[in-house]
């Protein structure tokens, strides 16, 4: 019998196209549909019951796509609403819901490389974990559980309670982590806890080792599957429980093509499926935070560390009064400018008691940026418009597209010789700490070193088996690592994050300290040391950081924030215009302004959104494309999306070689 059916197109096509069949479909099916002159995936996800009668003629659907599994209705709910809500074709989304590979054979050999760990015995709960496993498993069925808790004091034993009592009832579990860098360590620990039964799955898979993970999690070989944002789209009908761990981490926003929050779509996809979310953070994002304030998300509270460890001993120095002691040193004082004496002191004093320290600064390469001392050239990226960073002393790098040249000898402007590197990063740091300490073992972590998860994974079980003195690295050092000798840390310059022209700096800020700082004696008798070297020693997120007051802090910016109705308060939607030339990029900008208005004008529901802009990017110039930014500013709760559908229409009004990029709920604002 000929049946008409909803396909979602793997096409930038926002519509669902109805296409007829007499065979055996259901909703969830994988298709083959002709489309245009060629042919396209796609997935049914409606059925037309009364049958479509216009003038053109309904094409039939080619053929049943028999390699990918049907989807169940939930996931197609989750999946139109991600579509609805980030304003992104609907089509182009389901093909993350399936593996990237055929499904090997029966019989055929599968070469998965597979981790085999020691198996270890679950912890006994402190009182404090117990309460919180107790309230969250009282409270079954779909609710937000924040769980609060300060760096070590036993979240991930929690999590892995709440998932044993999952799979006793024979269901699943999906744990998210914010990127691969905490992967190594977290699949080590549920491995030995559930051995034989974690599937893991991120970027750094290849596309068949995904697939297989892929495979096992859906035929529920695997009980849990724990991994990166993608992790997400990995479709069960049978999970009891998702855990976001580090919920407050800017990378769980996708910035590519599909710009959803995995926070946000774990959130909704819990409700459709009608199961408890847990996001864990000892440092909430404030959207979490407000949530809880407002009643919305249930909270609970782990305050102290386990086994009665002490949290470390935070010290603020300041630099700028240290850089003023060091002019009227000795010329031959030891420490490089910007180590302070009292943290060298501390560093010398650890390495000597032959327990490990890290070393944190947000930067990476030899030097900011180099410039010439007599006409003041500096040194910019051809395709970017930005600074080139210095690396090994001998290569100018842009950190954004991987443009590199020689560091010349002569400056380019002026020939002058008098060419001198400014400002500071992780590669620096390494060379002077080599000089103070020549016998040493360091380690270095940033996007140079760290090529691939394999190189992660070593440095990981090197620092473990305490191969290395000193760990110095990026970002990628301050989320959720555990290493048992690690006692004493240096925040460089905590400043960094600060400056960054974007209404989040001071979260970030205080979230980045806080996690680098928890990351110090963790599992020491005595409390570990970190010192936070800045310029800004008064700045209230620097100082409530050292004490650990997340309340005294949350407060306060959420009252920075209620005042300019930023998110929490607000709804934001960025507009991004690139394009190669800048003129066009500048007046499809303008026009983009002008539709905002006049829809404005037009539609009550809109009367009251703020449109500004357009203005040319922080990074005005990007792999050679001109970039305007648009931001609207709406009340939680209006009709944005629905209001970027209208402004972008048809985009027949968008001039050629122009791209317009959308971001709902934006989490970079550069």
């Amino acid at each position: 019998m000929l049946q008409q059916y909803q396909v979602a197109v793997e096409a930038p096509i926002s519509n669902l196209l109805t296409y007829q069949s007499d065979l055996d479909l259901q909703i969830g099916d994988s298709v083959i549909v002709p489309l245009g002159a060629r042919q396209s995936k796609g997935v049914i996800v409606n059925s037309v019951s009364h049958l479509t009668t216009d003038a053109f003629k309904i094409k039939n659907i080619v053929s049943l796509n028999s390699e990918r599994e049907r989807l169940s209705k939930n996931y197609i709910k989750w999946i139109q609403w991600i579509s609805d809500y980030y304003v992104y074709p609907v089509g182009q989304i389901f093909p993350n819901a399936f593996p990237p590979l055929k499904k090997k054979k029966e019989g055929a050999k599968n070469k998965t490389q597979e981790l085999v760990f020691e198996e270890a015995e679950a912890h006994e709960l402190n009182s404090d974990q117990q309460k919180v496993f107790e309230d969250i498993r009282s409270k079954p069925g779909f609710g937000v559980h924040l769980l609060h808790g300060v760096t070590g004091s036993g979240k991930t034993e929690v999590y892995m309670r709440l998932f044993e009592e999952v799979f006793k009832e024979g269901q699943q579990g999906l744990f998210l982590l914010p990127e691969i860098s905490l992967t190594p360590q977290l699949l080590k620990r549920f491995s030995q806890r559930f051995p034989g039964e974690i599937s893991s799955f991120h970027s750094q898979l290849t596309d068949r080792n995904k697939t297989n993970q892929w495979w096992d999690f859906y035929t529920k070989k695997s009980k849990l599957i724990l991994g990166a944002r993608s992790a997400l789209f990995c479709p069960s009908n049978n999970i009891g429980l998702i855990v976001l761990d580090e919920e407050h981490e800017p990378s769980y926003k996708q910035d590519e093509k599909l710009k959803y929050h995995a926070r946000d779509a774990a959130i909704v996809l819990g409700k459709l499926l009608n199961i408890p979310v847990v996001l864990g953070s000892a440092t909430p994002s404030l959207e979490t935070w407000h949530n809880v304030e407002l009643g919305k998300f249930n909270y609970h509270q782990l305050k102290n560390r386990i086994s009665g460890r002490s949290m470390p001993d935070v010290k603020i120095v300041d630099l700028a009064a240290h850089k003023k002691e060091g002019t009227e040193k000795s010329p031959n004082a030891i420490e490089p400018y910007w180590l302070s004496e009292e943290l060298y002191k501390e560093l010398l004093e650890n390495y000597e008691n032959k327990k490990q320290a890290a070393l944190f600064l947000n930067r990476r390469g030899f030097a900011n940026w180099v410039q010439c001392l007599d006409c003041g050239h500096t040194f910019e990226c051809d395709n970017c418009s930005i600074s080139l960073t210095l690396h090994n002393k001998s290569h100018l790098v842009c950190h954004y597209c991987d443009f590199s040249r020689k560091l010349p000898e002569h400056c380019p402007e002026c020939d002058s010789i008098k060419i001198k590197t400014v400002g500071l990063g992780t590669e620096q740091i390494e060379v002077d700490l080599q000089k103070l300490f020549p016998e040493s073992r360091i380690a270095r972590a940033d996007r140079d070193q760290i090529q691939k998860k394999q190189d992660l994974d070593d440095l990981i079980y090197a620092f473990e088996k305490n191969e290395y003195d000193f760990l110095v690295g990026t970002q990628m050092i301050a989320k959720g690592l555990d290493f048992k000798n690690l006692t004493l840390v240096g925040l460089v310059m905590a400043d960094i994050s600060l400056n960054i022209p974007d209404f989040r700096s001071a979260e970030r800020s205080y979230q980045l300290i806080t996690q680098m700082s928890g990351r110090a004696g963790r599992h020491s008798e005595k409390p570990g040391k970190v010192f936070i070297q800045t310029y800004s020693p008064n700045n209230t997120c620097i100082i409530h950081s050292t004490t650990n007051n997340f309340t005294g802090y949350a407060n306060e910016e959420l009252q920075h924030r209620k005042e300019l109705k930023y998110p929490p308060f607000g709804k934001l939607v960025s507009f991004k215009i690139l394009g190669a030339s800048d003129q066009r990029a500048k007046e499809v900008s303008e026009r983009l302004r002008e539709r905002a208005e006049k829809l404005k004008e037009m539609r009550e529901p809109y009367k009251d959104f703020h449109v500004l802009g357009p203005a040319p990017a922080a990074i005005a110039r990007l792999r050679n494309k001109y970039r305007y930014h648009i931001i609207v500013k709406a009340d939680v709760g209006a009709p944005l999306s629905t209001y970027v559908k209208e402004i972008i229409g048809d985009k027949k009004w968008i001039s050629s070689g122009v791209r317009v990029n959308v971001d709902i709920d934006p989490q970079n604002m550069m």
